[in-house]
């Protein structure tokens, strides 16, 4: 038998209430330990007078 509670005039199953909490509670923990995008690191420009001295220092 499952337990009923009255949420906003409905009745809802506790088990549907433990679905909902663990669905917040993991989605929670995925968006927060996700981060932000990562930007691309701008380097200095090379400052090379030939080709090969740019694959030199690259």
């Amino acid at each position: 038998m499952v337990a009923m509670y009255n949420i906003a005039g409905r009745q809802v199953g506790s088990h549907v209430l433990a679905m909902a909490t663990l669905g917040t509670t993991f989605l929670g923990a995925y968006i927060s330990l996700s981060g932000g995008s990562k930007e691309d690191t701008k380097n200095p420009p090379i400052n090379a007078k030939s080709k090969e001295e740019e694959s030199f220092i690259k």
